[in-house]
């Protein structure tokens, strides 16, 4: 897993650009001009609302030594407040309080081929990965579906690249993206790469299925498991030696927070990462959308906010 950045910033918004239909490119710059925290290849920062919510958005660019970030944000039907506050409230010169950059679906450089698969609105960490390759002249095909051509983002930028491009259009193909036939075509020695609605991503995991878990990489913009609320168990804090039992129908983030202990959060389902916590002792019930199988296996970190146990006592280093 790679490392994270919780530096909070102070960042103007400085633009608010038409991308596609219902999505929205925000760019953020720091209200003093100074230069940014460096961001890699599928990062995302978490923005703090006005309206007192915290979303995390990803990267459309990952430069060095930027004087600004731009995310893409598409407006949710169900949104429950971030995207629709964006797209209806948020205006150009409103400070916001900003977390990270954060990775925590980095690109494999080593890679002999990456294989970029997007939908919908998941183009934007995918994007973020071509372009950063393109840059570096290493190897990499996108994929890219969309329901109607008025919903895909950058689309002139993409068209550009040429063969290395493929872009899908459900209803002027008539039918979904063949991931099968993408992942079997590929390299053997290709890294995949996908970000997209929970439909997609499922497909896309049966699909990769006989391929290295080690190669196949993904990023999901909602939880698969449900939050872990049976409680009927303790939490130890190590740095304070507190005890708090979890009861049913809390999550460990909800307990902390009403225990007056300071912790980042912002998803609250097990996507973004915001609330990883490192676990000293205890079996861990991961919930998250985050950790890998092999990371859930060494039992090391956890995500509070949607995560529980499966032992009588955690011991977490709070």
């Amino acid at each position: 897993m790679s490392a994270s950045t919780n530096n909070k910033l102070d960042l103007r918004v400085q633009s608010i650009s038409y991308a596609a239909q219902d999505t929205y490119l925000v760019e953020l710059c720091a209200v003093d001009g100074c230069v940014l925290p460096d961001a890699t290849p599928g990062a995302h920062i978490d923005l703090n609302l006005p309206n007192g919510i915290t979303r995390s958005y990803s990267l459309v660019r990952a430069d060095a030594q930027s004087h600004s970030y731009v995310v893409g944000i598409k407006k949710d039907a169900a949104s429950r407040g971030g995207s629709r506050y964006v797209h209806e409230e948020l205006r150009v010169g409103t400070v916001l309080t900003v977390a990270g950059p954060r990775n925590h679906f980095p690109l494999h450089l080593s890679a002999q081929h990456s294989v970029l698969i997007a939908g919908g609105i998941g183009i934007t960490p995918i994007w973020c990965m071509a372009q950063f390759l393109e840059q570096k002249g290493a190897s990499w095909e996108l994929w890219y579906s969309v329901r109607t051509r008025a919903d895909a983002a950058f689309l002139k930028q993409i068209e550009a690249l040429g063969g290395k491009v493929h872009l899908h259009v459900d209803d002027e193909v008539g039918q979904v993206m063949d991931l099968q036939a993408i992942i079997t075509a590929a390299d053997p020695g290709a890294h995949f790469y996908c970000c997209g609605p929970a439909p997609m991503l499922d497909a896309y995991e049966q699909a990769a299925a006989q391929r290295d878990p080690e190669t196949v990489h993904m990023e999901r913009f909602a939880a698969k498991e449900a939050i872990a609320l049976e409680g009927g168990f303790v939490v130890s804090l190590a740095r304070t030696g507190k005890e708090l039992v979890i009861p049913e129908g809390s999550s460990i983030l909800n307990v902390l927070l009403d225990q007056g202990i300071s912790i980042d959060y912002s998803c609250q389902e097990g996507i973004c990462g915001c609330c990883e916590v490192a676990v000293l002792e205890g079996d861990v019930d991961h919930r998250d959308a985050i950790l890998s199988e092999s990371e859930r296996a060494q039992n090391k970190t956890m995500m509070v906010c949607c995560s529980g146990s499966r032992s009588q006592r955690l011991v977490l280093d709070l």
